[in-house]
């Protein structure tokens, strides 16, 4: 098959990373840039619009829908794994929660061994991409192109779950991004003027006019082409019809932490037992890919609201029609704000350096998140559909999974083993936080409010039916990270300017090169990583 066309770089993947790669690297008119991208365009307006989230998120729509295997710890369950498959990938679907992580996650990093990730370090291009609407001090810069905002939401009930922190002991946090992570308060978003702010939004739209910019959607990477120990092009398939694509200078892949692995095997790099087994020829002997998989494991309690206060009231569905019409029209109300505003990140042990759980806190039940309707003519009691919601869990777990491929087919879904709860360590972590969110929960400013708790019940109160509890009903946060991870260790992917070990003009940027998950939601740091990526590419080799 000849080679069609060739450029100067080739970026797989148009998701939070690669769209950020594409941006800076097309600012040199001189260099020619591909992006590819499996899914379509961003166009469907409902997803501008942050309080659908919960239902378009499990529509499939740009979606690549993945399921894992079946959990062995979670009682056998299989859990649905939605994954960006549209121009700004993920980006385009998630929560828009903007959390960068702890400074400890990115001193741990440069401890292993990989010079310019402490947080020092990693705090310039987190600033570069951020435009905050309110924010402009030291940790915060406002003339980027990622818009964030502080929560929009006026539910009072985001106060009092802030309130009850601090009489649970809790330290009070204006700014989970600043000088510290830890205390409980209301998170950022990646919203402008009351719509989803995108990585396809920030950076990419607004340099598609560059004629050294070439955007290519509904194109399937099939795999990698390496000739002589080098990316040389990929292989693209569009419309039924393969064709290759030549890279001049570098193939950098920004498939995100499913896709990148699996494009790496299917091109015959990684662990030769594996490859074999698919009939795959061996071009790269790599162990680590696919290995590592990490993810931020949850569970979600909820009690009875006693005052109809809750987002039930602005989510029947006559109302939530307005609504919507109004976030379309004039980017205000309530279908312009994420349902879990309030959160948290704190300590199980109080001798740790830094949070290990996370929480989100929401203002109603779980089922009206996703938007299950509530009946405008139908009169209910009120704790039969106004209640509270908290979800926490650990957030630097030690359970690890595994990214393997299910065929040689580039159609077929690669098998995803997160293998959680894996580790006791993270069970015990799961059942502290449990507990001290009943803690939380049960403060003075929650008592006009709190009713029956719902979930897990007075049913499991002790370790052993948390736990039973836990395994039938733990889900993720869809956070996953590391299956190409950094690092100078034999299982390592990429060295710490993002290139393959062992092959040159190959790079991975995307939240897989993570060698351990940071604290928080991923998707500031996968922004970042596009950042770095590109800062390498530009700074030349002599930057190593």
């Amino acid at each position: 098959m000849p080679t069609a066309e060739t450029y100067d770089y080739i970026i797989v993947g148009a998701g939070s990373a690669g769209c950020v790669v594409a941006n800076r690297l097309s600012t040199d008119p001189d260099c020619s840039v591909l992006l590819v991208e499996a899914g379509g365009r961003d166009r469907n307006p409902l997803f501008r619009l942050p309080m659908l989230m919960g239902r378009l998120f499990h529509s499939g729509i740009c979606n690549w829908s993945y399921h894992t295997e079946p959990v062995p710890a979670l009682d056998g369950r299989s859990l649905y794994w939605p994954r960006g498959k549209v121009l700004g990938g993920s980006s385009t679907i998630n929560g828009m929660v903007y959390v960068r992580g702890s400074r400890h996650d990115y001193d741990r990093w440069a401890q292993m061994g990989l010079p310019g990730w402490s947080y020092d370090e990693v705090l310039p291009a987190f600033r570069r991409s951020e435009a905050h609407v309110e924010r402009d001090d030291a940790y915060h810069h406002r003339a980027g192109e990622l818009t964030v905002c502080r929560a929009r939401g006026r539910n009072p009930l985001f106060d009092r779950f802030v309130e009850a922190g601090g009489q649970a002991g809790h330290p009070i946090n204006d700014d989970f991004n600043g000088a510290e992570q830890e205390g409980c308060g209301r998170y950022d978003f990646t919203i402008r003027r009351g719509k989803r702010w995108s990585t396809s939004f920030a950076f990419l739209r607004p340099v598609r006019h560059r004629r050294n910019l070439t955007v290519l959607t509904d194109a399937l990477t099939r795999r990698v082409l390496v000739e002589n120990g080098r990316a040389s092009g990929v292989e693209v398939a569009r419309n039924g019809q393969a064709r290759r694509v030549g890279a001049a200078r570098e193939v950098i892949l920004s498939a995100g932490t499913v896709n990148s692995p699996q494009l790496l095997l299917l091109s015959g790099i990684g662990p030769p037992g594996e490859l074999e087994r698919h009939g795959i020829e061996v071009v790269h002997d790599l162990p680590g890919v696919g290995r590592n998989l990490q993810d931020h494991v949850d569970c979600v309690l909820s009690w009875e609201c006693q005052e109809p206060i809750t987002l039930y009231r602005d989510l029947r569905a006559d109302r939530l029609a307005a609504s919507i019409v109004r976030g379309m029209v004039f980017g205000e109300g309530i279908a312009t704000t994420f349902p879990y505003e309030a959160g948290a990140f704190l300590k199980t042990r109080p001798e740790l350096v830094a949070p290990d759980i996370q929480l989100h806190f929401m203002p109603a039940l779980e089922r009206t998140a996703n938007l299950h309707f509530p009946n405008p003519f139908k009169r209910d009691p009120v704790e039969a559909n106004h209640g509270l919601t908290v979800r926490v869990g650990p957030i630097v777990p030690e359970s690890r999974g595994t990214v393997t491929l299910r065929s040689a087919d580039p159609a077929v879904p690669p098998r995803i083993q997160p293998n959680y709860l894996e580790s006791a360590a993270d069970l015990r972590t799961m059942i502290v936080g449990v507990r001290m969110v009943r803690d939380l929960m049960g403060q003075p400013a929650f008592d006009r409010y709190r009713g029956r708790e719902l979930a897990p019940g007075e049913e499991a109160r002790t370790d052993r039916e948390i736990e039973t509890w836990l395994r039938a009903s733990a889900m993720t946060t869809f956070h996953p990270v590391g299956t190409c991870k950094m690092g100078i260790d034999p299982m390592a992917v990429v060295d710490a300017r993002l290139r393959v070990h062992g092959l040159e003009g190959l790079r991975i940027a995307d939240a897989s090169i993570m060698p351990i998950i940071t604290s928080g939601n991923t998707n500031a740091p996968a922004i970042m990583i596009g950042e770095k990526a590109a800062e390498f590419l530009r700074g030349g080799e002599e930057a190593a």
